[in-house]
């Protein structure tokens, strides 16, 4: 057994395209010889977010505390609540807000793919890993 408190690992704050108010501590990826799953805890300050994106990795996120906002690949938010969990299947595109007045936390699980270790994702043959994307109108 291997055994860490997440208050050992870093926070490091996202400067992706798009993101905002955005911090993840990774866990468990390949850095820590985890070869096939990564554990992160991503950290959303108040009207923080992700990019609208997609990526080869599949995700499975439970919403630990706050008052999280989830848009789905066709572009609706559905208000979250601490204690949902959430399955994303692998380049379906999706974003994660942070609609309260406090930090949001959650945990977003992740297949290591080849090329990718737990952290950033896995290259896409074209080489690239998120692909940012246009919201979809929502016809209104």
């Amino acid at each position: 057994m291997v055994r860490k408190h997440f208050s050992d690992v870093g926070r490091e704050e996202s400067k992706k395209e798009g993101f905002k108010g955005f911090y993840a501590r990774y866990l468990w990826s390949r850095d820590d010889n985890c070869p096939n799953f990564a554990m992160r805890l991503m950290e959303i300050e108040p009207g923080g977010h992700t990019s609208y994106h997609s990526h080869l990795e599949e995700h499975e996120f439970y919403f630990l505390e706050g008052e999280p906002g989830y848009v789905d690949d066709k572009g609706v938010e559905t208000k979250l609540n601490a204690g949902d969990t959430v399955y994303v299947a692998a380049d379906e595109a999706h974003q994660i807000k942070n609609l309260g007045n406090t930090v949001m936390r959650m945990i977003c699980m992740i297949p290591i793919l080849p090329g990718g270790d737990g952290k950033a994702p896995a290259p896409r043959p074209d080489g690239r890993g998120y692909v940012t994307q246009d919201m979809p109108s929502s016809g209104c």
